[in-house]
């Protein structure tokens, strides 16, 4: 816009400068001629006077010599020869001065009696007829050179050409500055939208500019301080929806309390505890965050020690992993790894994923969880030994359930994509060496992905990651696919 605009001021203003500039050259060319041949009018009646009185050519030289053009033989004399004289003699006719012009220009202006301009070489010639006391008309003739006819036109056009330089070189540099007043405030108000549209709810727009681009400005903001309030709403709903599972929680965990000793026993009062925490958590989490105003937050107060998390949520899984006779590889925790992501979020993502393998495959059937760090990204692979997902692409398709099975909600692998995503990074779904299912989580330690222009959108199959290939353990038979809750 803001080039559009100082193109269309160079093509309005260029016209007008030609409009303007080249009748005006014209004008000026036209009056450097008249003023030449004005002087040179000037110097012809300057010797009419001693034409009036004598034809003598002694008379009629040393008067032509007298003047400024005649002494520098631009002046010429042509008198007639006069009629036959008494005694039957003729006149000489006289030609004093350089003769320029032709004969025949010089007899048609004698007989016309009025002055002509006629072109010669090198310049013009002024032909200016006198009337002289015998009655006859000599004709004067001044000669005019070119240089003189064109002088100052050169000079006059280069000025006009500056002035209109000057026009146009100032008229871009206001059309640049008025863009530049109405192009900033629409890019800042398209940043801003952008912005948003991350989760930057914190986002304003200064209201300046043009009158429509603060009316959209106020707009905007309107609207930003809506979609706050909308969200500090629902997080209210949110707990006060979740205190309400507090009563029946203290029931079941009464009744846990009362089913006595043993590992059936102590796993139930196990969940239920964790249940009442994860309840708590949603509850603190709804009254005291405050909507995201500045994006993402990656920094280390916020992150977690992923191998941690993920060896105490592999102990809590890891009991009934041996219950159900599954064999289990934990690898890539023995050193500490922080991550941008709460605490509360990661666990909730792998417990995600570990409860579809309890879920969606036969008891007995192994999985594994491998921590990878490259630098820049810790990666998290799911993998287990079952039959697989047959359609990868609907089970990352958020609240879709995988046909064939049941209890799945399809929002299991959307709350761990959300999680990723956060990061920059995403999740992808694969064939594991373990000959099932294999769940990629690329968790980005800067809030970019490394490689996300190369690996495009993570909702796609890839490949399958290359680990050394262990012993497969054995699987009772089961259903024919597996999905994820």
């Amino acid at each position: 816009m803001r080039w559009a605009l100082v193109k269309v001021c160079l093509a309005v203003t260029a016209m007008v400068v030609i409009a303007f500039a080249v009748p005006l050259g014209l004008v000026i060319r036209e009056m450097a001629s008249d003023r030449a041949f004005s002087d040179a009018e000037r110097q012809a009646a300057m010797i009419a006077p001693a034409l009036s009185i004598t034809t003598d050519r002694e008379e009629l030289t040393r008067a032509v010599l007298s003047t400024e053009p005649g002494d520098r033989g631009r002046l010429a004399v042509h008198v007639p020869a006069p009629e036959k004289a008494a005694d039957g003699t003729e006149g000489e006719a006289l030609d004093i001065g350089t003769r320029r012009a032709s004969p025949k220009d010089v007899a048609t202006v004698r007989k016309a009696g009025r002055a002509s301009i006629t072109a010669v070489t090198d310049g013009f010639a002024l032909l200016q007829p006198t009337a002289l006391s015998t009655g006859d008309i000599a004709v004067v003739e001044v000669f005019v050179p070119e240089g003189e006819v064109s002088n100052g036109v050169a000079t006059a056009w280069l000025i006009l050409a500056g002035v209109g330089v000057a026009l146009i070189v100032g008229s871009v540099a206001v059309a640049d500055r008025l863009g530049v007043r109405m192009v900033q405030p629409a890019q800042r108000l398209a940043g801003a939208a952008h912005d948003l549209g991350e989760g930057r709810l914190g986002t304003r727009v200064p209201e300046e500019g043009p009158t429509e681009l603060r009316s959209a400005a106020v707009a905007f903001n309107s609207m930003a301080d809506q979609v706050v309030q909308l969200l500090a709403n629902e997080r209210e709903l949110a707990a006060d929806l979740s205190h309400r599972l507090r009563t029946p929680l203290t029931v079941l965990r009464l009744n846990a309390a009362s089913l006595g000793e043993g590992p059936a026993a102590d796993q139930t009062r196990a969940a239920v505890e964790q249940l009442e925490h994860e309840v708590d958590t949603i509850i603190r989490t709804a009254r005291e965050q405050r909507p995201q105003t500045q994006g993402i937050q990656t920094g280390a107060g916020v992150g977690c020690d992923a191998s941690e998390v993920i060896r105490e949520r592999m102990g809590f899984w890891s009991a009934l992993a041996e219950d159900e006779g599954r064999e289990v590889r934990l690898a890539g925790v023995d050193r500490t790894v922080r991550i941008p992501v709460a605490r509360p979020e990661l666990a909730a993502a792998l417990d995600a994923l570990l409860g579809n393998v309890f879920r969606h495959t036969p008891e007995g059937t192994a999985f594994a969880v491998d921590v990878h760090h490259s630098g820049d990204a810790v990666i998290v692979l799911v993998s287990d030994a079952g039959p697989g997902i047959t359609d990868p692409e609907a089970a990352l398709a958020r609240g879709t359930t995988t046909p064939g099975t049941v209890g799945s909600t399809g929002l299991g692998l959307d709350i761990v994509r959300r999680v990723a995503e956060s990061t920059g990074g995403d999740l992808r779904i694969g064939r594991s060496v373990l000959g099932g299912t294999e769940v990629r989580i690329w968790i980005g330690l800067h809030g970019t992905s490394p490689d996300r222009g190369r690996r495009g959108h993570g909702r796609r199959v890839t490949r399958r990651f290359g680990r050394p290939r262990r012993k497969e353990p054995r699987t009772t038979a089961g259903p024919a696919t597996s999905g994820p809750s």
